[in-house]
């Protein structure tokens, strides 16, 4: 199912035009660095995960490989709170690793310059215009 989720959001993403696409992403992956603050399962290292992903956050308004760094750092974070046993979802005992697993997926999507729908088109279509 995560992997689903992964693909799911980014056919979703694909479909919002360029000029947004990215801009979008960046404060979906700073949103994504804050996820564990109310929870708090690594007590005060949460703040300064929460500050890197804001600068992650911040290059990735004109860069999608820092969006897609953002997101795999987001990934290494779910798999230290999995292991920690201090999920995402309090009530959800896998979430993190279902994070885990989701998360890389955008971050390849983001890290092949996240494409729109159009350019999957073109890729698999030489000649299509």
């Amino acid at each position: 199912m995560p992997l689903l989720i992964g693909l799911l959001y980014v056919c979703l993403n694909a479909l919002i035009p360029e000029r947004h696409r990215r801009r979008f992403n960046a404060i979906m992956v700073a949103g994504a660095g804050a996820a564990y603050l109310s929870g708090g399962g690594l007590g005060a290292w949460e703040f300064p995960f929460v500050v890197l992903m804001t600068y992650v956050a911040w290059r990735g308004l004109e860069s999608w490989t820092w969006i897609g760094i953002g997101w795999l750092l987001h990934t290494a974070w779910d798999v230290v709170h999995h292991l920690r046993g201090a999920p995402i979802i309090p009530f959800l005992p896998g979430s993190s690793h279902g994070c885990a697993i989701c998360d890389p997926v955008i971050a390849l999507w983001c890290l092949t310059g996240g494409w729109s729908v159009a350019d999957l088109v073109r890729r698999m279509l030489p000649s299509a215009p």
